[in-house]
């Protein structure tokens, strides 16, 4: 079954942490969003293999909703 991670809120995009084929565990953190000013990390809700990313470090007005990361 595959995880989308979804951005909950728009903001810029300050690091990617993983990319396409990287096994990752629930809490893993894949990514970190600047939200207000405020570092914002968001974690894998699963344990798998990343197969799609969405995002790139330092991508600006990025909206709520976009999918940034798969996970199967």
């Amino acid at each position: 079954m595959a995880h989308e991670i979804e951005l909950q809120t728009a903001g810029n995009m300050w690091k990617v942490l993983v990319k396409p084929g990287d096994k990752v565990e629930a809490g893993d953190t894949l990514f970190i969003m600047e939200v207000m000013k405020m570092e914002v990390p968001h974690e894998a809700p699963a344990a798998g293999t990343v197969t799609a990313v969405n995002v790139s470090d330092g991508e600006e007005g990025l909206e709520a909703g976009m999918i940034a990361v798969v996970i199967e």
